[in-house]
């Protein structure tokens, strides 16, 4: 299974990669991977106007689209919808940050999982 990942360089970009989550079990119930940290969960519902201009993350962070999508711009210049369904751990809590905004003029609901 891979995820998005947003992350930050030695000199402040932000970038994209994909993180294979390894499966560390299988059984009856299916795969899963090994208990990663989490310190919360919190719900947000985003406006289909959406359009958030350069900011950091405010922390690491697991977010999950449960019904729409996002698109994501790092400041190289990669874009990215995330759709419904989909999970991106951002890490860009330094640095120039990224551009958010809504896809599709829906209303997103998504997760947010702190791991700091």
């Amino acid at each position: 299974m891979q995820i998005h990942n947003l992350y930050v360089d030695d000199t402040g970009e932000t970038h994209f990669r994909d993180i294979e989550i390894e499966w560390a079990h299988d059984g009856p119930g299916g795969k899963m991977s090994e208990r990663l940290p989490a310190t919360g969960i919190i719900f947000r519902e985003t406006a289909a106007t959406y359009d958030l201009d350069w900011h950091p993350a405010p922390r690491r962070q697991y977010i999950v689209n449960l019904d729409a999508g996002v698109e994501i711009t790092a400041s190289d210049g990669e874009r990215r919808i995330i759709g419904a369904g989909e999970v991106i751990l951002v890490e860009d809590v330094t640095g120039k940050g990224h551009l958010s905004r809504a896809v599709s003029a829906q209303i997103r609901r998504s997760i947010f999982i702190p791991i700091e």
